[in-house]
C-alpha cells in the first residue's frame, strides 16, 4: 500500500480498469452547456490521440520508455566560451559508453549527445546577417524524403511567419554517415539548422518563451499535416540560448558524426553530455539525449500517475506571463514519450513560466523533508516550502539524477532516493564538473591538485553553476535561497488544515451491527472465514500485516472456477513494484502515507488561496473522520451511492455511467471532496447489490481525467469491500485519496466483543 502514495496524492500507477464506461467516453469533453452544432463539429473531427489535452496515460505504452544512463555537464564559471569545453565534453561522453547500451550492430546506440551554447561564431560565419539578440536557433530531425521534408519545412515557416518571426535561413548540419551504424542508418533522418528573428525585437526570457510557443505550435501542426509520420520529424531544441546535437549514436560517435563539434570556432561556456541505456524498448532518434532543459540518468516509477495527474490539470493552468496563450501549449506530456521527455516537459513550463531552474526541480523532484536532520539543522525553512507545493504538484518520483540547463544556468539534481551516482568537483581556473562517476577526464592525478572544492550529491541535492553571476552554490544554499522567496509558512496555513484539527480521530467501541446482521453483511460483500481470522482479527490482534508462506497454490483469479474480488485480478501488478518491500516505517525517511483532500490549485500561480486542503496523516479514515470530512463546509462534500438495480443487461455499466455523470456535475457545481459510498440504506437486497468500490473508484477518476476535472475534487472510497493492505493500495492506486473500511472496523468490533475473545483476555 505504502508504495502507492507519493507527496500527498494517489499515483494512479495502476493500470486503467478498461470495464469501466469512461474507458468508451468520447476522447475530447465538450462541455454540456456547449450548443449542439458545436459539438457535432467535434465529433466529425478526427481524432489524435497526441492533440488530445485530456486522455488518459496507458500504463502498456508508459512502459516501452524508459531510460537508465550516464551524464555529466562542464561549465565555466568565468563564462569563458571555449572550444575546449566540448573536446572535453566529448571526451567524458566517450567514457560513459559502459553506461548506454548499443544494438546487435554493436555500433548503432541508444542514444548519445551534447547540449551547449548557441555557438554563435560559427553560425555566423556560416549564416551571415544573424543577430544573437533576437534569434532563435531550431536543430531539427526531418524524415529522409524530399517532398515530406518541403512539407516540415513550409509547416515551420508558417508558423514562425504568424507568430511574427522571420525565417532568416536553413542549414545542412555537416555529419560523417560513417559514424552511424547499420541499424540507426534505417531510420536515421535528416539534419537542418533553421535560424528565425523576431520582427518584434523580442530578447531574453521573452524571446525564449515566444520560440517555446512556436515550438509547441509547429508539434501541433505537424501530427495534422502528416499523421502517423510525424514522430520523425522533431525539434530538438529551438532557442537563443542552446542548442543540442543527439541522435542514436555511440558514446565515442557523437564527435565523428557532428563534424561542427570538431570546428574550433565551436565555442561555449558550458556543455551537457548524456549516453542513454533506453530500457526494454526500441531505440529513436528523437529519444536520445538530452532533451530540451535536461539530461536524466534513471526511471521515473510514477509516470503513469505523473501523466493522468498534467492531463487533468493542465486545462486549468493559467499565468499572466502568457497572455492568456496557455492553450497554444498543450497537451504538455505524451505517454508515446520517454519519461525523460514528459519530465523535460514539465520543467521547460516551470522555467518558461518565471521560475529558475532550482525553483523548477525542486517544485517537481522534492526532497524528503521529513525526519531529515541535516535539513532541519541547516535550512528548515525549506519545508514549509516543499509542504506548500505539495497541495499543488505531485512529486515525479525517480530514481533519477537530473542535469540541467537554460543557459544561465547549468547544475544537477538528485532524486530523494538518492539512487543515481553524482560526483562535482571545481578547480582553480574557475571551472565545474559534474559526472555520473570521477574520472571521465582520465585526469584524477593530473588535477588533483587545482581540486578547490568536491563532492557527491546525496539524496535530494543540487548544485549549481550561474554562468552570468560566475557563481557555484551547493544545496543548502540554493535551498534557502529558494524557500526564502515567498512567505510559504504563511501561505500553508492560510491553504491546509490537518485532519486533527477536526477533533474525530476517535475509533468507536461498541458494535454498530448484531453478530447475525454482521455475518450476513460480511457474506454478502465476499468476505471468507480466512478472511476474518486470518486477516482481520490477526491485524486486529498483532497491529500488523499478516504474513504466509511463499507457496500459493491458489489459481490465478481470470483462471479460478470460483468468484473472486475484483481486487485479486490485480494483485500480480503490484507484486512486481519493489522487492524488498518499502513502506513507511522502513523507509521512513523517503516516504510516509500522508495524502490531501480537497481541490489542487493553479501551479503557475501560486499564492495564500491557491488551495484549500485537509492533510491526512494515513489514506485510512476512521468512521468518525469520515464524519468529519462530509460535514466539512469549507470541502463541500457531496456522497454518491454505490448501488444498481440488477436483472437487467447492461445494469452495472448504465449505474457507472450515471455515477460519473451526477459527480462530473456536482464537481462542476463546486464540490471538493466526493465520497463514494455503498453502505447500505435501506437493508441488504439481491435486487440492489453494490457497485464493486474499485470499478466505481477508477471509472470515476478517469472520467474526471478525460472531463479536465480531476484535480477540482478529490475521491474518497467508504466502503465494506475492503479489509486488507492490497485493498487500500488498489483503490489508492486507482484513483481513491483515503478509504474508510468501515466493516472491516466493524468485523474488528466483533471480534473484540465475541464470548470467545473475552474469554481469552479473562
Amino acid at each position: 500500500m505504502a508504495s502507492f502514495v507519493r507527496h500527498g496524492q494517489p499515483s494512479s500507477n495502476a493500470a486503467l480498469i478498461e470495464s469501466s464506461p469512461s474507458a468508451a467516453s468520447p476522447a475530447v469533453a465538450v462541455p454540456a452547456e456547449a450548443p449542439l452544432q458545436q459539438q457535432e463539429q467535434k465529433q466529425q473531427q478526427p481524432y489524435h490521440p497526441e492533440l488530445d489535452i485530456h486522455r488518459v496515460a496507458d500504463a502498456e505504452q508508459l512502459l516501452e520508455e524508459l531510460d537508465a544512463c550516464g551524464v555529466g555537464l562542464i561549465a565555466s564559471l568565468n563564462g569563458e566560451h571555449k572550444h575546449d569545453i566540448v573536446e572535453k565534453a566529448l571526451v567524458a561522453l566517450g567514457c560513459m559508453e559502459h553506461r548506454g547500451a548499443c544494438s546487435a550492430d554493436d555500433v548503432s546506440g541508444d542514444g548519445a549527445g551534447l547540449m551547449t551554447k548557441v555557438p554563435w561564431e560559427l553560425l555566423k560565419a556560416e549564416v551571415p546577417g544573424l543577430s544573437e539578440e533576437n534569434t532563435g536557433v531550431g536543430m531539427l530531425f526531418i524524415p529522409d524524403d524530399d517532398a515530406v521534408e518541403a512539407q516540415c519545412r513550409e509547416i515551420f515557416n508558417s508558423v514562425a511567419a504568424e507568430e511574427g518571426f522571420e525565417v532568416v535561413g536553413w542549414r545542412d548540419v555537416p555529419i560523417n554517415t560513417e559514424a552511424v551504424g547499420p541499424i540507426a542508418s534505417k531510420t536515421m533522418p535528416r539534419f537542418r539548422q533553421v535560424f528565425i528573428k523576431s520582427k518584434q525585437g523580442l530578447a531574453g526570457d521573452e524571446l525564449e518563451r515566444e520560440l517555446f510557443i512556436v515550438r509547441k505550435l509547429v508539434e501541433k501542426k505537424k501530427v495534422l499535416a502528416l499523421g502517423d509520420g510525424h514522430f520523425d520529424y522533431y525539434v530538438c531544441s529551438l532557442s537563443s540560448r542552446t542548442i543540442v546535437y543527439k541522435g542514436m549514436l555511440n558514446s565515442n560517435a557523437v564527435g565523428r558524426f557532428y563534424e561542427d563539434l570538431r570546428d574550433e570556432r565551436f565555442t561555449t561556456p558550458f556543455a551537457i553530455y548524456h549516453r542513454r541505456f533506453s530500457t526494454n524498448t526500441t531505440p529513436k532518434w528523437p529519444l536520445a539525449q538530452p532533451m530540451r532543459v535536461l539530461g536524466h540518468n534513471g526511471e521515473i516509477n510514477t509516470l503513469q500517475g505523473n501523466l493522468n495527474w498534467v492531463a487533468s490539470r493542465q486545462g486549468g493552468l493559467r499565468n499572466a506571463i502568457w497572455r492568456g496563450r496557455e492553450h497554444d501549449f498543450l497537451p504538455l506530456c505524451s505517454a508515446a514519450a520517454s519519461d525523460s521527455a514528459n519530465l523535460d516537459n514539465m520543467a521547460e513550463l516551470l522555467v518558461r513560466s518565471g521560475n529558475d531552474f532550482q525553483e523548477a526541480l525542486m517544485i517537481l523532484v522534492p526532497e524528503a523533508y521529513r525526519n531529515h536532520p541535516d535539513l532541519n539543522k541547516h535550512y528548515p525553512e525549506v519545508a514549509d516550502f516543499y509542504e506548500y507545493y505539495e497541495g499543488l504538484q505531485e512529486g515525479w518520483d525517480g530514481p533519477a539524477l537530473l542535469v540541467f540547463s537554460d543557459g544561465k544556468k547549468v547544475g544537477a539534481r538528485l532524486d530523494r532516493n538518492g539512487l543515481r551516482p553524482a560526483r562535482f568537483w571545481q578547480t582553480d581556473d574557475g571551472m565545474v564538473y559534474v559526472a555520473s562517476e570521477v574520472g571521465v577526464l582520465g585526469d584524477v592525478l593530473s588535477a588533483a591538485g587545482n581540486v578547490v572544492a568536491k563532492g557527491r550529491l546525496g539524496p535530494g541535492q543540487m548544485v549549481c553553476a550561474d554562468l552570468e553571476a560566475g557563481t557555484f552554490k551547493t544545496n543548502t544554499d540554493i535551498a534557502r535561497e529558494v524557500a526564502t522567496r515567498a512567505p510559504y509558512k504563511e501561505w500553508l496555513g492560510a491553504s491546509c488544515r490537518r485532519l486533527a484539527e477536526l477533533n474525530a480521530s476517535k475509533f468507536e467501541e461498541g458494535c454498530s451491527l448484531g453478530a447475525g446482521e454482521a455475518l450476513r453483511l460480511q457474506a454478502a460483500t465476499g468476505y471468507g472465514q480466512e478472511d476474518t481470522t486470518m486477516v482481520i482479527e490477526s491485524m486486529a490482534q498483532t497491529g500488523a500485516e499478516p504474513t504466509y508462506c511463499m507457496g500459493d497454490d491458489v489459481p490465478l483469479p481470470v483462471l479460478a472456477s470460483t468468484p473472486h474480488l475484483l481486487y485479486n485480478y490485480f494483485k500480480q501488478r503490484f507484486a512486481q513494484v519493489t522487492n524488498p518491500p518499502i513502506d513507511p516505517l522502513r523507509e521512513g525517511l523517503v516516504m510516509s502515507l500522508e495524502m490531501r483532500l480537497g481541490r489542487r490549485g493553479n501551479l503557475l500561480e501560486p499564492g495564500p488561496g491557491a488551495y484549500n486542503q485537509i492533510q491526512l496523516d494515513s489514506p485510512v479514515l476512521l468512521e468518525n473522520e469520515l464524519q468529519a470530512i462530509q460535514s466539512d463546509t469549507a470541502l463541500h462534500t457531496q456522497t454518491f451511492q454505490l448501488r444498481y438495480q440488477a436483472g437487467s443487461a447492461g445494469a452495472l455499466q448504465a449505474a457507472l455511467t450515471q455515477l460519473c455523470a451526477d459527480v462530473e456535475g456536482a464537481v462542476r457545481g463546486g464540490v471538493e471532496c466526493v465520497v463514494l459510498s455503498d453502505r447500505l440504506g435501506g437493508g441488504m437486497s439481491p435486487d440492489s447489490p453494490p457497485i464493486p468500490a474499485l470499478l466505481a473508484v477508477g471509472a470515476v477518476h478517469h472520467h474526471l481525467i478525460r472531463a479536465g476535472l480531476r484535480t477540482e475534487t478529490s475521491i474518497v472510497a467508504d466502503t465494506a469491500q475492503c479489509f486488507t493492505t492490497h485493498h487500500v493500495a488498489m483503490l489508492v492506486g486507482y484513483g481513491a485519496h483515503a478509504v474508510c473500511p468501515y466493516l472491516a472496523f466493524e468485523s474488528c468490533r466483533q471480534w473484540r466483543a465475541s464470548p470467545r475473545t473475552e474469554a481469552l483476555i479473562k
